[in-house]
């Protein structure tokens, strides 16, 4: 299985979740299957992205294409790690 694991800082969370919310169909038909949105604990305006893909390539084409990163900025999302990871092992304790 193939996820996706984006942190960034925002510059205002509402603001970002717009968006984040407008893109959901381009994230869809680009791959994305589902995701969750974390915030930290004390830091509301830093905010996780952990998403399953069914291709990481076309994740990282996506995240890398000129429209997303227009998005990124229209959004306040400020200097974001990307983590592309495939699950090795999981289980319900």
């Amino acid at each position: 299985m193939n996820y996706v694991l984006i942190i960034h800082e925002v510059v205002d969370y509402s603001s970002w979740k717009k968006q984040f919310d407008q893109a959901a169909n381009l994230r869809k038909a680009a791959g994305e299957i589902s995701f969750q949105v974390l915030q930290f604990q004390h830091e509301p305006n830093k905010v996780v992205h952990f998403s399953h893909w069914d291709d990481l390539e076309k994740a990282k084409s996506f995240f890398d294409s000129p429209e997303v990163q227009q998005i990124r900025l229209d959004a306040g999302v400020k200097t974001p790690e990307f983590n592309y990871l495939n699950l090795i092992d999981s289980g319900i304790l």
